[in-house]
C-alpha cells in the first residue's frame, strides 16, 4: 500500500516539473523577435490612429502575442479567436462593471460571462479572460470609455497584432492563420470514405476518443487527425524500413515517348492491361503520364481530328498529363503507399542516382508486397 502511494505521488509531483518543449533554436529566437515587432507595431499604428488614446497597448495583448508568434498553429491564435475574442470579452466586462457596483462580484462575473460568451461564438481566446477583468478594473480612464473600450484600444490592438503575426509568420516560413487539414476526398466521386478510411482511424472515432478524455485540447482536430496519421505512416515506414523500392519495382518498362501516337498508346495500354504508361524522353527521364482516362477524355477530340484530316494522329505530348508520382530507388517501401492508396495515381516512377527512370511500382506490386509483409509478420 506504502509502495502504491509513494508511486502515485511521484507521478503527481512529476507533473509539476516543466515539460520538454519541441522546440530548435531558429523558434526561439523567431518567437521572441516577432513578439518584439508585434508589439511595437501595435503600439505605433494605435498612437497614429487614435492619437487621443491614453493607452496604446493593453496588457492583456502581450499575452495574445505568446500565443501569435510562439504557437501560430493553435484555434486559440486564429484572428477570429484574437480579435473576437479580446473584443467580446471587453464587452462582457464593460457591461459588468456598469451593472455589477461590487468590484470583486463584477470582476469574477466578468471573467465567467467572457469564457462562456467566447466559446458560444467559437472565438476561445485565454488573454480574454485578462481583457474582461481590465474593463473591470483598468481604473477611471477604462470606466470613462465605457463601452468605446472595446473598440479601442482592445480591438485596434487585436487587429494589429493579428496584422503584424501574419505578415510576420508567413514570412518566416509559418502558414498564418493556420489552414485545416483537409480529410482526403475520395477521388472516385462515390459514397465510400477514402481507403485508408474505411480500416484506419476516422473522424467518429477521434470525436469519440476526445469525449472519452473530457478535456479542450489546444489543437484543432483535423490537426490532430494529421499527426496520428503521420504516426501511422511512421509506423509503416519502420516495418518496411529495410525494404527500399528498388526491391520491388519493375525494370521491364513499358514507356511512350512524346512523339507517339495516341493510337500506339492505347494499343500498349491494351496489350499489357495496363491503367497508365509513363512518358520518357531520349535519355530515360519523365516527361509525363498517359492513362487511360486521359485517352477518354480525348476520345471526342480525336475523332474529329482524324475525320477533318485523314490519316492524322494526335500526339501523345498533347495529351499526356505532367503531374507524375515518382521516387528515388533506395526510397522505403512505406513512401508509396501514400502515393497509391487513394486511386490519384495508377503507378510510381523509380529514379536512379542521375534521374533516369529505373522502374515502376504499380498498386498491384504493392498491394503484394503488403500481403507478403503480413503473412511475414503472423
Amino acid at each position: 500500500m506504502r509502495g502504491i502511494f509513494i508511486g502515485w505521488l511521484h507521478g503527481w509531483l512529476h507533473g509539476f516539473l516543466p515539460q520538454p518543449l519541441a522546440t530548435g533554436r531558429f523558434d526561439v529566437v523567431r518567437s521572441a523577435l516577432g513578439a518584439c515587432l508585434g508589439l511595437f507595431a501595435t503600439a505605433l499604428f494605435t498612437h497614429l490612429l487614435a492619437p487621443g488614446q491614453a493607452a496604446w497597448l493593453i496588457a492583456p495583448i502581450g499575452a495574445s502575442s505568446v500565443l501569435l508568434f510562439c504557437v501560430p498553429a493553435s484555434p486559440l491564435a486564429q484572428p477570429w479567436s484574437v480579435v473576437g475574442g479580446n473584443t467580446l470579452s471587453a464587452l462582457v466586462g464593460v457591461a459588468c462593471a456598469q451593472l455589477v457596483p461590487d468590484f470583486l462580484l463584477a470582476a469574477a462575473l466578468a471573467g465567467c460571462l467572457a469564457i462562456a460568451a467566447m466559446f458560444a461564438l467559437r472565438c476561445l481566446h485565454p488573454p480574454g479572460g485578462a481583457v474582461a477583468l481590465t474593463a473591470v478594473l483598468g481604473g477611471q480612464a477604462v470606466h470613462e470609455s465605457g463601452f468605446l473600450f472595446a473598440l479601442t484600444p482592445v480591438a485596434l490592438n487585436s487587429a494589429l497584432v493579428v496584422a503584424t503575426a501574419l505578415l510576420y509568420n508567413n514570412l518566416t516560413g509559418r502558414r498564418y492563420p493556420h489552414a485545416q487539414h483537409a480529410a482526403d476526398k475520395n477521388l472516385h466521386a462515390t459514397g465510400d470514405p477514402a481507403p485508408e478510411a474505411r480500416l484506419g482511424i476516422t473522424e467518429d472515432d477521434l470525436e469519440a476518443a476526445l469525449e472519452r478524455y473530457g478535456e479542450v485540447l489546444d489543437v484543432s482536430r483535423d490537426d490532430l487527425l494529421a499527426i496520428v496519421e503521420d504516426a501511422r505512416q511512421l509506423a509503416l515506414a519502420r516495418h518496411f524500413r529495410e525494404r527500399t523500392c528498388a526491391e520491388l519495382m519493375s525494370t521491364h518498362i513499358i514507356a511512350l515517348h512524346p512523339r507517339d501516337t495516341v493510337d500506339h498508346a492505347r494499343t500498349l495500354l491494351l496489350r499489357h492491361r495496363l491503367q497508365s504508361l509513363p512518358v520518357l524522353d531520349g535519355e530515360r527521364h519523365i516527361l509525363g503520364v498517359l492513362a487511360q482516362e486521359d485517352l477518354l477524355r480525348q476520345a471526342g477530340w480525336g475523332a474529329r481530328l482524324r475525320a477533318l484530316v485523314p490519316g492524322a494522329g494526335q500526339r501523345v505530348a498533347a495529351v499526356m498529363q505532367q503531374r507524375v508520382a515518382a521516387l528515388g530507388a533506395d526510397a522505403p517501401l512505406a513512401e508509396l503507399v501514400p502515393l497509391l492508396r487513394d486511386g490519384r495515381y495508377h503507378q510510381v516512377v523509380i529514379t536512379g542516382a542521375d534521374g533516369a527512370v529505373v522502374g515502376i511500382v504499380s498498386r498491384s506490386d504493392l498491394l503484394a508486397a503488403l500481403v507478403e509483409q503480413k503473412l511475414e509478420a503472423a
